[in-house]
This record gives C-alpha cells, structure tokens and sequence, in this order.
C-alpha cells in the first residue's frame, strides 16, 4: 500500500496568517469567492428595482429625460455645439457614459461605511464589495448602451450617416478604463472617509463639477483656449471622447489620448487598490 504522507492529506480552505503587506494584494482570492462575488452583483441589481412599479424601465427612464432636460438647455437655449451631431444622440452619449463612471464613483466611495457591520462580523476578500458594485452597473450600462443603439439606428434609418469605423473595436477599452477609474477614485475616497467623514458629503457635487470639466455636454473643439488645458488634464475627458469617437464617429481619438487615458486610469486604479488594502486592515477601530 502507498504511504501518503501528512502533507498530502491535510488540505486547508483558509489558512490564518500574520497582517498582509500593502503590496500583497492577493488577487487570487477574488477568485476563490467568486461565488460572494457574483451574489454581490445579483443583490445590487434586483435591490435596485425591487418593490417599484416599473422595474428594469427606471434604466431607461434616466438618461431619456435626462436628454431631453439637456436637450433643451444645452442644445437649445444655450446653443452649444455637438460638432454636427444631432442633439439627442450626442448628449445620450455623454449621459450613458459618464452615469457608469459616476455611479461607479459614488457607491464606491461608501464601500466601508455601508458594509462596516459585515465587515466587522465575516472575513472574505473586503475588494469584493467595490468589484461588485462595478460589476453590477455594468449590466445597467449594457441596457443604456442598448437604447444608445436604438437611437443611432433611428437616425440611420431616416438618412443620417455616422462615421463609424474600426474605432469601434476600441469601445470595451474604454468602458474598462472607466471602471477601473471609478473604482480607483472611489477606493481612495472610501478610504479616507473612515477618518474623515465629512468628505462624504462632497462626494456627488465633486463629481457633478468633475462632469462640466469634461467633454459630456460640449465637444472639445469648442472649449475656449484659455480653459483647454484644465479639460485634457482630466483623465475623464479623452475617454469620454474615444466613446462618443468609437460610437458616433466624432470626437478625438489619437494614439497620444488612448496612451494617456490607459496610463492615467492604471495610476488612479493602482493607488486606490493600493491605499484600500492599507486601510482596511483597521478601518473597523476607527469608522
């Protein structure tokens, strides 16, 4: 008979060990809780229409009205440009792509103080609660895309042409290097709100400013020049433009932006896992 030694036979599912460095981020983790993962996303989805009268339309009802209040207030009284576009279908672009980034962002950004009593109770990988909040608005992204599409399927229909080219492809890029944005700022901003809280407060007008710095209402070839510089340091502004560039066929898209935007969003996204990982050893003694 085979002589099976004590090392084979012990396995263990979770093994103890000293406080992790900043730098061991344990990724692999994530995969081990794949299962909390994905009933984290399926908990914020339904609890987001749960109990209302029209469910999964409210997806739709947002950025629609959303549309036609910018519609009328950008397009029409104000007379911004759309770089030729019609109207609707411009601001819809901006409208669906920054609702991700922003609610990415904001429900990030209270990933401790909203989880803290489950914390505090069970172990499991604490970058799971931030994966699925992203996760999970992905789906509400995919179902805004949709009515982007049908949009721009309406006006091809009635005669109007987009140049619509290889950029395309590049269009899960930059939904990627938004999530990995949102996320990245919203770890930072969790963070720091286990000590400082009033900075929670500032959160939702921070980002609503951060929009009118970036390329949502307004194409970028009509930004004064004396303000130009502030909309191309946002790290925002080139993304939102490969979008509307990959979708519409407007709006810049160079080797320089892509290369600025995927650098730009990996920092963001590297100190926010960075600083996360750090603060969550203690954030239970101080929230």
């Amino acid at each position: 008979m085979k002589n099976i030694s004590t090392k084979e036979i012990q396995h263990w599912d979770l093994i103890i060990t000293p406080k992790k460095k900043t730098f061991d981020l344990q990724f692999g983790q994530i995969w081990n809780y794949r299962d909390l993962l994905f009933l984290f996303v399926k908990r914020d989805i339904v609890s987001f229409y749960k109990q209302t009268l029209l469910g999964p339309i409210w997806f739709f009802i947002q950025p629609i009205f959303t549309t036609i209040i910018y519609t009328i207030v950008f397009g029409s009284i104000a007379g911004l440009s759309t770089d030729g576009l019609p109207k609707p279908i411009f601001y819809l672009a901006g409208i669906t792509s920054w609702n991700y980034f922003s609610d990415c962002l904001i429900k990030t950004s209270t990933t401790f103080r909203d989880n803290a009593s489950i914390f505090g109770k069970v172990y499991f990988p604490r970058i799971i609660s931030p994966l699925s909040i992203v996760i999970s608005n992905l789906f509400r992204f995919g179902i805004q895309i949709t009515l982007l599409v049908i949009v721009i399927l309406y006006y091809l229909y009635n005669g109007y042409t987009f140049n619509i080219d290889w950029k395309v492809l590049l269009f899960p890029l930059f939904v990627l290097l938004m999530a990995l944005q949102g996320l990245g700022i919203g770890l930072i901003i969790t963070a720091l709100t286990t000590k400082y809280r009033d900075l929670s407060h500032l959160v939702t007008f921070g980002v609503q400013l951060m929009m009118y710095a970036t390329t949502v209402i307004y194409p970028i070839t009509s930004v004064n020049s004396k303000f130009y510089w502030i909309i191309i340091i946002n790290p925002m502004t080139f993304i939102i433009e490969g979008i509307k560039a990959s979708t519409l066929g407007v709006g810049i898209l160079t080797t320089h932006t892509i290369i600025y935007s995927l650098l730009s969003s990996l920092f963001i996204f590297i100190i926010g896992i960075l600083i996360f990982n750090k603060v969550e050893k203690s954030f239970i003694d101080t929230i």
